[in-house]
């Protein structure tokens, strides 16, 4: 493991002691006074500066003014002081101080800044992200995706929010990369699944607890001790779940199916849905308490409509690796135009077909072949339609057309969820009725059209 180079400045012998016992393994001086403290500064290179602010009899705190010399030396900068008032750790703060302890905690507060430096090597990991992790060049996706990391370390729950292809799966692996946390990331949809099949999901089971129950299975809760559960469209899960989760993550212990013994995970919980959190609260379908419980720091991620400037870079990232595209202007023009419904997801989609062809350079006639371009009618509140919907409702009537058009969402999210009709029925909040009539009207009419 690299060493690092840190300075402590302080002017109590027993404590640079008790800095030395902390800091065993790493490279460390120590000054006395402020006037050694610039010296050292001026003359050597450190990834982390611990500070006193107190620095003598009459002192008047100059520790502070170390706090820019730090940072111009791109040094780390930590104040553990005994001069904690609100006003002091203010100032230290706006002079660039990273954090800021109160002295008497120097085993448990030392060992958690080097584990939080090493992990983000002072900020320098987080300047990557954007470029490797979650690229992005929308300066308020970029704000927001920092400022997310700083709670990443932390035991607070995450919500993400905003449309399918947003996303929010990647933010959330980002986000338990950046967490520390030994175990695993542990996924899970909850709309794929029927209240009893998500219950075994989650906590697991017994050898015997229910028909076809074969062997003991370990679940997601368990899988992820140690590390972050993800509980991806929350929306879908009933009550009755919730109740039973919110008692788990509260406690941090559940029993597997058919168990007489409790089972203990320590993970951090995630969660995400692309449905109006307000909208779910309102209509009962999530309860307050388990809001409460899983949201913590909410983060809403914009539609790809609403940063442009991320299509380019994200066709770069989707071929990186592979064979590069170029895209002549005509073709680069109608990309940036597209509004990209289905995001960053549709954009790969996209990014693979054309990838997949002969063609090293796009042209034009290409990139209209592999997108549904998007038209709105002028003065009118409607959802956005394509033209072959539009043209479709001419030739065979609105009726005709709109049970095409449920059929083929059905359809979709039938295929998208492996083929599971229950994910559909709970993502679409439609019936069981609803679903196979639709389905049976729209083949019928595409029989009597003659397949067209």
């Amino acid at each position: 493991m690299t060493k690092l180079k840190i300075l402590v400045v302080e002017d109590n012998a027993l404590v640079r002691e008790i800095m030395a016992g902390n800091l065993e393994g790493q490279v460390v001086d120590f000054a006395s006074d402020r006037a050694a403290a610039e010296r050292k500064l001026k003359a050597g290179e450190y990834d982390i500066c611990f500070l006193d602010l107190d620095l003598g009899d009459n002192d008047g705190y100059s520790g502070l003014k170390l706090i820019p010399l730090a940072v111009s030396k791109k040094a780390y900068p930590v104040v553990m002081s005994s001069c904690d008032t609100e006003e002091t750790i203010g100032r230290a703060y706006e002079l660039g101080c990273k954090e800021f302890y109160v002295k008497g905690n120097e085993q448990q507060n030392v060992a958690a800044i080097i584990a939080r430096y090493m992990r983000d090597d002072g900020g320098k990991k987080a300047q990557a992200v954007f470029t490797e992790n979650f690229v992005t060049n929308d300066p308020e996706t970029r704000a927001l995706v920092s400022e997310a990391i700083k709670y990443a370390p932390t035991e607070l729950p995450l919500m993400l929010l905003g449309p399918s292809g947003t996303g929010k799966t990647t933010l959330a692996q980002l986000l338990h990369a950046h967490s520390g946390r030994d175990g695993d990331f542990v996924a899970i949809n909850c709309a794929a699944y029927t209240e009893d099949l998500l219950e075994a999901e989650l906590f697991g089971y017994k050898r015997g607890a229910f028909t076809g129950a074969h062997e003991n299975r370990k679940g997601k809760l368990a899988q992820a001790d140690n590390g972050t559960i993800f509980l991806d469209e929350i929306g879908a899960m009933s009550q009755n779940m919730q109740v039973k989760l919110l008692k788990a993550i509260e406690e941090k212990s559940f029993y597997p199916l058919g168990a007489d013994k409790p089972e203990y995970s320590d993970f951090r919980v995630i969660s995400a849905t692309l449905e109006d959190v307000k909208k779910l609260l309102a209509e009962d379908k999530l309860r307050f308490d388990f809001f409460q419980r899983v949201h913590g720091l909410t983060l809403t991620l914009r539609p790809l409509a609403q940063r442009k400037c991320d299509i380019m870079p994200l066709v770069h990232a989707f071929t990186k690796g592979k064979k590069r595209l170029a895209f002549e202007p005509e073709a680069r023009e109608y990309l940036l135009a597209h509004n990209w419904p289905g995001n960053a997801r549709e954009l790969k989609h996209f990014v693979d077909l054309i990838g997949a062809g002969a063609q090293g350079t796009v042209k034009l006639e290409t990139v209209k072949r592999h997108i549904t371009q998007v038209v709105t009618v002028e003065r009118t509140t409607g959802a956005p339609v394509t033209q072959a919907q539009y043209d479709y409702a001419l030739k065979h009537g609105l009726a005709a057309a709109a049970d095409q058009f449920s059929a083929g969402v059905i359809n979709r999210c039938i295929a998208e969820n492996h083929g599971k009709k229950a994910a559909a029925l709970g993502k679409l909040n439609i019936s069981k009725t609803l679903l196979y009539a639709t389905l049976e009207r729209a083949q019928k009419t595409e029989e009597n059209n003659g397949g067209r």
